[in-house]
């Protein structure tokens, strides 16, 4: 299984520049999200990074766009934890492991912003991102998940997945914007979720930002129309959880049904047009014996040559 997944990933990374010259313009953007960057503990939510292929003929970035102009290929992997990874606490989350490869379409329909996809999300220790984190914690320092913890770890597992969302944005001033969205997922993770993001600043303006799954951050992939300067983005949700296999029923925890998130960031983008953004999430208990809220934090650099 680790020798497809590597395959699969030259794969990708072989084709999707095949695919781009034959439809159009192709972007690449990642957030790497790490409660190193947060509050600084290795639990829970503890590190994922997501990434978007995308390629979008005749892109302009103004006015609606159909069904299929905008393919995008996602590759989003996570790491979750119980508090403590060498002796966990009886009545904590399990240890788990999420790598997923997802095809979504964007369009927009009377300023009504879609995105609608399928994803296969692979769980369990085939994915072999414990081996990613244990080399992060020998630079960067924390311990290890135990043997015990990897044994009673969410088992290896493929799953079919469908993510939707919808959103809009009204200009509220020169410089100040509001997006309400609603969300939902089924697979894995099955949820509704339902929000709003504010943005002071030209971030995002022309471009094409995409979701990333934990923190609801919205990181660009097709850059934003020309401009330079700092802008501000918070935002928040809430969602109705109805199954999560990373807390699974027969685990020793309990899902919690309503999950919370805030978040706050910084985008700073030049005249060359590199940009840098660091945002800060903070996300509710999801499970009852949770003994406290996480913060996390999340980065996007992009270097333009």
């Amino acid at each position: 299984m680790t020798r497809l997944l590597a395959a699969l990933c030259v794969i990708f990374s072989l084709s999707i520049p095949a695919m781009a010259q034959e439809r159009g313009p192709y972007s690449f953007g990642m957030l790497v999200t790490n409660d190193s960057l947060g509050d600084g503990r290795d639990r829970w939510r503890t590190g994922s990074v997501a990434s978007s292929h995308v390629w979008a003929p005749g892109w302009t970035g103004q006015g609606d766009y159909g069904l299929g102009q905008v393919w995008e290929l996602r590759v989003n992997a996570e790491v979750m934890g119980p508090e403590n990874l060498a002796t966990p606490a009886p009545l904590d989350r399990v240890y788990a492991q999420a790598l997923s490869f997802g095809l979504h379409t964007h369009f927009q329909r009377n300023a009504i912003e879609y995105a609608i996809g399928g994803e296969l999300v692979l769980t369990g220790p085939m994915t072999q991102l414990d081996h990613v984190q244990e080399a992060l914690h020998d630079v960067l320092g924390g311990r290890d998940a135990s043997p015990a913890t990897k044994a009673a770890q969410v088992s290896n597992d493929v799953d079919p997945a469908v993510v939707f969302e919808a959103g809009r944005e009204f200009q509220l001033g020169q410089r100040t914007r509001l997006r309400p969205f609603v969300e939902a997922r089924a697979g894995v993770e099955t949820l509704v979720r339902a929000g709003a993001d504010f943005t002071l600043g030209q971030f995002g303006q022309g471009g094409l930002l995409v979701r990333a799954p934990v923190t609801g951050h919205r990181y660009s992939v097709i850059q934003e129309a020309p401009y330079s300067g700092l802008s501000l983005m918070v935002g928040a949700d809430t969602a109705y959880v109805h199954t999560s296999e990373f807390i699974p029923s027969s685990g020793p925890v309990q899902l919690n049904e309503t999950r919370n998130r805030a978040r706050a960031g910084l985008h700073w983008r030049s005249r060359a047009g590199s940009s840098v953004f660091y945002g800060l999430t903070w996300l509710d208990k999801e499970f009852g014996t949770q003994r406290e809220e996480q913060v996390v934090g999340s980065v996007q650099l992009r270097i333009k040559f």
